[in-house]
């Protein structure tokens, strides 16, 4: 029977260093076989993209240059107004009686729109003219006694010159008629005072009477009767006339940076919210010099005239106005999106490297930018069997939508382009 003895310790410890290398070699091996296969991907996908990349198919996207007419506007907000508004108040305090007209009635100048409570001052009138009787009593009566004191004067004038009266006797005569003058002088003024107490009274009197100065509509009625107005310090409103409304004015907003192509006489055309759709014409009467300032937005305020036969537009309405600054006929135009397009600038690549596998991928193109200079030259491309073609042009006046072709090559019809697209030509 076979004996079995046991491993040594030195053994033990070689056995185990010759697994551990074994296992070490064998992962060393699976990692050389993972980063090949890494590499390998890595390059098909490369391959694969530069493949694409060679076989991409580029379109254009083009908008035709035309011969047509050009209009350029400035835009500005503002409301409707009346040429002619009236605000029509009270002169004098009292209690409403009566109210002749309500909003929107036609009224013509002389018309009587409210009455005010006149007893009290029908009363002062009475008094004043009886106290003007009464003083023209008074003066009747002074000037008699002032015709006695002067006959009385010259009688003693007389006798005084035939020595038959004494110095007392003529100069108590003398002074009586003075007296009298005085007293006639006296009773006339108190008689202008009362006469011009009773002018007051009759000028409040008119004044009691509220009319309209213009013909026109009532837009708005403030006055009530029995409504108590008190026209102490201020004339309360009572009543808002406009003059005509077949003709309005637009009370618009300019942009200062505007104001260089706006002027008077200018034609404009506005909408309202109320009537979409519609254009309401009109035309610039005057630019106010002084500026308005809003959130730092400096303005100024353009009065433009329109017609409104039709009474559509009212006051008060909010419009947005188009002021024609410029206008163009059978002009060269091109189409603003053409204007901004530049031929991507591509970077070529010096080659491939195992870096470019674990490094990103920065875009192989950047668009650039097609500005125009100080004068309006500037490039544009225009497609010419197939293939973009390079043009220089010098540009003008735009609406936002086309611009003004000055000077340059462009023709009317020429395709230009305004945008690419890049598309891969494989199929599966």
């Amino acid at each position: 029977m076979n004996q079995m003895t046991a491993p040594s310790r030195a053994e033990i410890e070689e056995a185990l260093d010759l697994s551990t290398a074994r296992k070490g070699r064998r992962w060393l091996k699976r990692l050389l076989w993972l980063a090949l296969l890494a590499a390998m991907l890595a390059g098909a996908t490369y391959a694969y993209n530069r493949y694409a990349a060679s076989s991409a198919k580029i379109t254009y996207d083009t908008l035709p240059a035309t011969t047509a007419d050009l209009t350029v506007t400035v835009s500005a907000t503002g409301t409707i107004q009346p040429i002619t508004q009236v605000d029509i108040g009270s002169e004098m305090s009292g209690v409403i009686r009566a109210v002749n007209v309500d909003d929107n009635d036609l009224v013509k100048a002389g018309d009587v729109l409210a009455l005010l409570d006149t007893e009290r001052l029908e009363a002062q009138k009475l008094r004043a003219r009886a106290q003007i009787a009464a003083a023209e009593a008074r003066l009747a009566q002074t000037r008699t006694s002032q015709e006695e004191s002067k006959a009385q004067e010259e009688r003693q004038t007389s006798l005084r010159k035939r020595g038959l009266s004494t110095e007392q006797s003529f100069d108590s005569a003398k002074y009586a008629a003075l007296r009298g003058e005085a007293a006639i002088a006296a009773a006339e003024a108190d008689l202008a005072g009362i006469k011009a107490d009773l002018a007051i009274i009759e000028t409040d009197l008119k004044r009691s009477i509220i009319t309209s100065p213009i013909d026109g509509v009532v837009l708005k009625r403030t006055a009530e009767p029995g409504q108590t107005v008190a026209a102490s310090f201020q004339a309360p409103v009572l009543f808002t006339i406009a003059q005509d409304l077949t003709r309005v004015q637009l009370e618009a907003a300019v942009d200062e940076a505007d104001m260089g192509a706006v002027k008077a006489g200018q034609k404009a055309t506005f909408t309202v919210d109320a009537y979409r759709g519609r254009d309401f014409p009109a035309a610039i009467e005057r630019l106010s010099y002084a500026p308005e300032t809003v959130d730092g937005v400096v303005t100024y305020k353009a009065i433009l005239s329109a017609p409104n036969e039709d009474l559509a537009l009212r006051p008060g309405m909010t419009a947005t106005a188009r002021i024609i600054v410029e206008q163009y006929e059978k002009a060269l135009t091109v189409a603003n999106e053409a204007l901004r397009y530049q031929p991507p600038r591509v970077t070529e690549s010096s080659g491939f490297s195992i870096t470019q596998l674990f490094m990103p991928r920065f875009p192989r193109s950047e668009r650039g930018k097609n500005a125009a200079s100080a004068d309006g030259s500037r490039d544009i491309y225009v497609l010419r069997n197939g293939a973009p073609v390079k043009l220089a042009i010098k540009t003008g006046a735009s609406d936002g939508r086309r611009t003004l072709v000055r000077e340059g090559e462009l023709k009317d019809g020429d395709e230009v382009i305004s945008a690419q697209r890049q598309s891969t030509g494989t199929t599966r």
